[in-house]
């Protein structure tokens, strides 16, 4: 009899762990169906809700490995789900908007630009997985994927809210551009800065609060150009950051040899 019941814990146990979390992937679920939104309101022309839906599935992405963490639900599966769900929101889903709302004119060009950046976001996020446990916390290596994702849709919206012609070619040379830049940036090897290290219990300065309060006054006042204009930022850290890095190890060998 006990070894019966022995047998029996031990598959209730088995099932439970081939279970999966149902909260953490709730969230994943959701962002991958922003993601896929974004994509049906490109293909019906509707780029700047799109260029939003992208930015929600930003949201909800961030806070589906928070909520798992803090849970203590983390899983391989939900590890797996969000990868491809990533793929999905800042993979295909910013190619296929850009594409369609400028890029397609260009014939080959156009495609090629968009699928440079879709490839560019499956290999940074294999990268990610496979260098995941030898990883600095602190930096990314390689721009995020939804960095670049709002670094994309951020210049549809911005174009589309301003009244920006996409037909321009002005325009339409600035966002192949934009989408390469996003792209090879991913892929690169310069380090942007995680954020994961912010204690958000550690005592700050008024300073520091005011400054939280005015960045919420900005990007209410003016979301996209707002939001594009700090991703802009973020993307470009990592090209100042090695520059600065280099220059100071350049000075150090020219006074170590003076």
């Amino acid at each position: 009899m006990g070894d019966f019941q022995q047998e029996r814990a031990f598959a209730k146990n088995r099932i439970r762990r081939r279970g999966i979390y149902l909260l953490p992937n709730l969230f994943t679920t959701a962002a991958l169906f922003a993601g896929f939104w974004a994509i049906v309101q490109a293909m019906n022309f509707k780029f700047d809700w799109a260029a939003k839906a992208v930015f929600v599935a930003m949201v909800l992405d961030s806070l589906d490995g928070r909520v798992a963490r803090m849970t203590r639900t983390q899983s391989a599966f939900g590890a797996e789900y969000d990868s491809l769900s990533d793929m999905v929101c800042f993979g295909a889903a910013p190619a296929l908007v850009i594409y369609e709302w400028t890029l397609r004119p260009w014939g080959n060009y156009g495609w090629l630009a968009a699928f440079l950046y879709c490839a560019c976001a499956a290999l940074r996020l294999a990268r990610f997985n496979t260098n995941l446990e030898v990883a600095d916390k602190r930096f990314f290596q390689g721009l995020p994927s939804p960095a670049a994702a709002a670094l994309v849709t951020g210049f549809v919206w911005t174009m589309e809210e301003y009244a920006f012609n996409p037909d321009s070619l002005a325009v339409r040379g600035w966002a192949m551009a934009v989408t390469v830049f996003a792209g090879v940036c991913m892929v690169s090897n310069f380090n942007y800065y995680s954020f994961k290290t912010i204690n958000l219990r550690r005592r700050v300065s008024f300073v520091v609060v005011l400054l939280v309060v005015l960045s919420f006054v900005l990007v209410s006042f003016q979301p996209p150009a707002v939001l594009f204009s700090g991703f802009v930022g973020y993307a470009l850290s990592g090209g100042v950051g090695w520059a600065w890095l280099a220059w100071k190890r350049r000075r150090g060998q020219r006074d170590a040899g003076a």
